[in-house]
C-alpha cells in the first residue's frame, strides 16, 4: 500500500492536469498528455526540492512548493511541444 504522502501528491499532480485541461481544452490525447507531464514534472520537482532541501509550503515530506512548480512548468513545455490539435484528430 503506497504512503500517505505518495497518494496525496498523485492525486495533487492529477488534479494539476486535469485543471489545466479544463483550461486549455483539448483531446482526450492531450489530456493524457497532461496528467503524464503533470505527474512527471510534480516527481521531479518533489526530488528537486529534497536534495536542495527547499522546505517552502512542505506538508510533511512532501515538497509542495517546488513539487507544484514542476508540474506546472512540465504542462506548459507539453502544451508548446505538443503544439495545435492536427486537423481532423480527435
Amino acid at each position: 500500500m503506497p504512503s500517505p504522502p505518495i497518494v496525496f501528491g498523485f492525486l495533487l499532480a492529477t488534479l494539476y492536469g486535469a485543471l489545466f485541461h479544463l483550461i486549455f481544452g483539448g483531446s482526450t490525447r492531450q489530456l493524457a498528455l497532461y496528467l503524464l507531464a503533470s505527474w512527471l514534472g510534480f516527481a521531479i520537482g518533489q526530488i528537486f526540492g529534497a536534495i536542495f532541501e527547499v522546505n517552502a509550503l512542505a506538508i510533511g515530506v512532501l515538497n509542495t512548493f517546488t513539487a507544484t512548480f514542476g508540474a506546472w512548468t512540465a504542462l506548459f513545455i507539453m502544451r508548446f511541444l505538443s503544439g495545435r490539435e492536427i486537423k481532423g484528430q480527435e
